[in-house]
């Protein structure tokens, strides 16, 4: 049986702390792959420690960046902001047997883009291999266009904010 979903622990974690091993398996499961149109050729140890240091350098360059997701302790895959087109732009990337956790780990990351970092929206860019996407409508993102990367057409999603009340100024 499974554990109750909302029990579980989920953790983001700096993804240099995170196992290369396990990045290269999620990076060579066929199931993620087919979601990953600018992911290709050989992705062995070389490319993920170059991988890794071009997504820990975002941190660096931007003051956010993806995560490592651990969830009940294990590796679960990845995601986060990430600078995409003058957007902070929401990655996620789990292993299958993860997929349906991915809406309290993505919840727990909107939760840190807009109260922690105070991001006033998020895009996520969709793969268009992708035909199921109403998930995105439902979760409050708003279709905001098309993008080409690298040869490959993404369908932008935009997920503004929660608006704050304004504090009250004494009369």
């Amino acid at each position: 049986m499974h554990k109750e979903r909302s029990l579980l622990d989920v953790k983001l974690i700096r993804l240099g702390e995170v196992r290369i091993a396990d990045i290269i398996a999620l990076h060579n499961d066929p199931s993620v792959l087919r979601h990953m149109p600018l992911a290709g050729g050989t992705f062995d140890e070389s490319e993920c420690k170059k991988w890794v240091e071009s997504k820990e350098s975002q941190w660096e360059t931007n003051g956010y960046g993806p995560w490592g997701i651990l969830i009940d302790g294990v590796f679960a895959g990845w995601g986060g902001l990430q600078l995409e087109m003058g957007d902070a732009d929401l990655a996620l990337v789990l292993f299958s047997k993860y997929w349906g956790y991915g809406r309290i780990v993505y919840q727990k990351m909107i939760e840190i883009a807009f109260e922690e970092m105070g991001f006033e929206s998020v895009t996520a860019l969709i793969p268009s291999s992708r035909i199921r996407t109403n998930g995105m409508l439902r979760l409050g993102f708003q279709a905001d266009g098309q993008v080409r990367i690298s040869e490959s057409l993404f369908y932008r999603y935009r997920l503004w904010a929660p608006k704050r009340a304004t504090p009250k100024t004494p009369a």
